[in-house]
């Protein structure tokens, strides 16, 4: 029902108002980009600004007629307003024009439906469509007669309509259960990758910043990389091999976007853990975009919403090779951390100075070291086995254990004081 796409692009005429009182103001081409990516073939967008959206239709009786004029003339089969309309407003619209009308939740959701690929996937994106379709589920009955008071005034269509709503609700509890199972499974996933002191790395950004690129250059995986917009929906995770460090898990992400629906957002709550318990952000972003600086505050505002706000952060300005004077460099703040790379994944420039980064503000919190157990320490020798934390062990000339050893510094410190003994205890001169 959810998965099943036509065969060739439907015409469409887009809709883009600008309202007075609107904080930032915003162009229609992201818009455009958004219908083809859905695999619409955009022929007319319509623009125009109001003081504040019609109750009815959302825009103004002239707007409507000359939209209308449109489709007729192009033979149009949907209406994309790049704005989220009422499910009345919807259906007015569709009323009056006689064609599908659709707002900017349901194409981004369309896009969703195309590009999963996994069992979670598809699940986390059908939970957000019906949950959109629970409030729009009367459009579908309207041929059919709603309940009126008085006798002999009952129709079957309220009974549908109840029908269908126990239905959707059942559906929802399901695919809710599934994935709080699916979440069960991914925190089990990160329980261990943290007994094994394997810090994890998040890429995060706005959409078709270049993220699955720069994955796939640094690791040598090969995810499904395309210059279009969502073209990453599944989390992948793959092992980094970085200096000084050891392995570190790269985990690739959805892109958010402009007015991401909310309801998106927390459908993919399990996917975007990974970002909000992640040791260390990288925050891609396309250097080259005009709108630069808004993705950025766009992807800030996601990133606190899903508990991530406070997770060290690296910019990555990826995409150097479209600027005249791009060259790969680190910025460093005032302490000498690295704050920003430039790099272009798709030319394989700055992956060094990216890996160097991480190296340097990951490997602030891990302790990479040699100890030296005595037999009297046996307890804290065997917390250590246990943390998964042991790279190597030998014995010196006076029998003691000679442990290298990987961890996060607070886990080596709660070690420390559970055992009883000092840092200066164990560690190697």
């Amino acid at each position: 029902m959810f998965f099943e796409r036509p065969d060739s692009g439907e015409i469409a005429v887009l809709v883009h108002i600008d309202f007075y009182d609107q904080a930032e103001k915003y162009g229609p081409e992201e818009f455009i980009e958004l219908s083809i990516s859905a695999g619409a073939d955009p022929v007319a967008v319509v623009v125009g600004s109001r003081q504040r959206p019609d109750p009815k239709y959302f825009i103004g009786s002239g707007k409507l007629e000359e939209i209308k004029d449109i489709v007729l003339r192009e033979e149009a089969q949907v209406v994309l307003f790049d704005h989220a309309l009422s499910p009345s407003q919807e259906r007015n619209l569709e009323a009056h024009l006689n064609c599908r009308v659709l707002d900017r939740t349901g194409l981004i959701l369309d896009i969703f439906a195309q590009r999963a690929r996994t069992h979670e996937g598809k699940l986390q994106v059908e939970l957000a469509q019906l949950q959109h379709m629970s409030t729009r589920l009367i459009r579908g009955w309207t041929h059919l007669e709603r309940q009126k008071g008085g006798i002999g005034m009952r129709g079957p269509g309220e009974t549908q309509l109840e029908t269908d709503r126990r239905l959707l609700r059942e559906r929802i509890k399901t695919i809710q259960k599934r994935l709080d199972k699916v979440n069960s499974q991914r925190d089990q996933s990160r329980r261990s990758r943290s007994r094994s002191a394997m810090p994890t790395v998040s890429l995060v950004g706005y959409t078709n910043a270049g993220k699955s690129t720069l994955f796939n250059k640094a690791t040598g995986a090969e995810v499904y990389a395309a210059d279009q917009l969502f073209a990453t929906l599944d989390p992948t995770l793959r092992r980094l091999e970085v200096e000084q460090i050891g392995s570190v898990v790269l985990a690739d992400t959805v892109g958010f976007i402009r007015q991401l629906p909310h309801r998106l957002v927390k459908a993919f709550q399990a996917t975007l853990k990974e970002s909000s318990e992640a040791d260390l952000l990288l925050h891609v972003i396309d250097c080259a975009d005009i709108a630069r600086d808004d993705n950025i505050k766009e992807v800030d505002a996601v990133l606190e919403e899903i508990g991530a706000s406070e997770v060290p952060t690296l910019k990555v300005f990826n995409k150097i090779d479209a600027l005249a004077t791009g060259e790969p460099r680190i910025d460093r703040d005032e302490n000498g951390k690295p704050y920003r790379v430039w790099v272009s994944a798709k030319e394989g420039l700055g992956i060094d100075l990216l890996q160097q980064s991480i190296a340097e503000l990951v490997g602030e919190d891990i302790i990479n070291d040699k100890l030296i157990i005595s037999s009297d320490q046996g307890r804290f020798r065997a917390m250590l086995f246990e943390q998964g934390a042991v790279r190597s062990e030998e014995y010196d000339e006076h029998g003691r254990s000679v442990l290298e050893v990987s961890l996060p510094k607070k886990d080596f410190m709660q070690l420390l004081a559970r055992a009883g003994i000092s840092e200066e205890q164990v560690m190697a001169a």
